[in-house]
């Protein structure tokens, strides 16, 4: 974890924000885990600062804003890993890996982007590959509170955000190895998807509002 990441996230940004965090107890003290959220706003990733203590927190950043110097600056002051988009990119995903194995803590939003609407959208399955091939276990996280639009009117108006940090329990993914390993990843994804869905307030749970098992979720909690 950066210095400058640190001190922003503990120090600064809380004068910002009202930050509550619910379910704080369920990270891990050591490293070597998956933090899995939706992705509703740029501030989505500096929530993870001030969540983690561990020292080597990835974050993934897409490499579409590596021409864009304050993005550039961003991905260097927080230590984010550039990530190619749109293909695979097996170099970074193995170096995701190796970091996960030494204790690292990931940091990653499986939609891949950011809602537009703040409700979730349909979750990509790289989490769920880089949790079989490292066996670390996730933690999915709900995040509200820090969407572009809610976060540009409240400032405006010189308002603090309100933003909620809604932590669940880890879990290992089922294995996704062998015959019919595609359907089994699918299957997970949407298992973790739901998941974080369930953890939210009902505007935030979007495609996964209705689906079986973040129902089944939401009745045993």
């Amino acid at each position: 974890m950066t210095v400058t990441g640190r001190f922003f996230a503990r120090r600064v940004f809380p004068l910002l924000a009202s930050i509550e965090v619910r379910g704080r107890e369920n990270i891990p003290a050591g490293g070597g885990f998956i933090l899995a959220s939706n992705h509703i706003g740029r501030f989505d990733s500096l929530m993870a600062y001030h969540l983690l203590d561990t020292k080597d927190v990835i974050q993934p950043f897409t490499d579409k804003y590596k021409k864009n110097l304050t993005f550039r600056f961003v991905a260097w002051a927080l230590g984010m890993t550039w990530i190619k988009r749109g293909e695979p990119d097996i170099k970074t995903m193995r170096e995701i890996i190796t970091r996960l194995k030494k204790g690292g803590a990931l940091v990653i939003a499986p939609e891949g982007t950011r809602s537009k609407t703040a409700s979730m959208i349909k979750g990509e399955s790289g989490v769920i590959f880089i949790a079989a091939q490292s066996g670390a276990p996730v933690i999915p996280v709900g995040v509200t509170g820090t969407e572009d639009a809610v976060v540009k009117t409240r400032w405006k108006k010189m308002q603090r955000l309100k933003i909620t940090l809604y932590v669940g329990k880890p879990y290992t993914p089922p294995s996704v190895k062998g015959a019919g390993h595609e359907h089994a990843i699918e299957a997970a994804t949407e298992d973790l998807m739901c998941r974080i869905a369930a953890l939210l307030p009902e505007s935030y749970r979007g495609i996964y509002k209705d689906m079986p098992r973040t129902l089944e979720l939401l009745t045993a909690n």
